[in-house]
């Protein structure tokens, strides 16, 4: 305090470091869970959205999976996503948050990179990063 005022630097670097350390926490946070193959590629998990790590998964055509009861259709680059994943648990490191609140993460699922899958495959194209 100066003369009894607050110093309005030191009230804007508090507010700065209490917006920042949340996201920072976030960067380490490790999740294994059930997911659920969202349209646009991304995964639910415990509530979060998560977007897999390094990559985009542009929209394709739509299919249908007719041989699962109740018939399954989405795009095609997240049911190649949702087959892979099956019933197994997927594992997914924090990178960060997104502008829109979901999570980037380097996810797997029976031990390998999903990112990695989905590029091999040709359904995703590797971000420039």
């Amino acid at each position: 305090m100066k003369n009894g005022r607050h110093c309005p630097v030191r009230v804007f670097c508090a507010l700065l470091a209490a917006t920042l350390i949340p996201l920072a926490a976030t960067a380490n946070d490790e999740v294994s869970s059930y997911a659920f193959v969202q349209e646009d590629g991304s995964l639910k998990i415990s509530g979060d959205i998560y977007r897999l790590y390094g990559v985009y998964i542009p929209p394709t055509g739509q299919a249908c999976y007719e041989f699962v009861r109740p018939v399954q259709c989405s795009t095609r680059a997240a049911l190649a996503l949702d087959f892979k994943i099956g019933a197994e648990f997927v594992r997914c490191k924090s990178q960060g948050r997104n502008a829109d609140g979901s999570i980037t993460g380097y996810c797997t699922a029976r031990g390998e990179d999903l990112s990695a899958f989905m590029l091999q495959r040709g359904w995703a194209v590797a971000l420039p990063d």
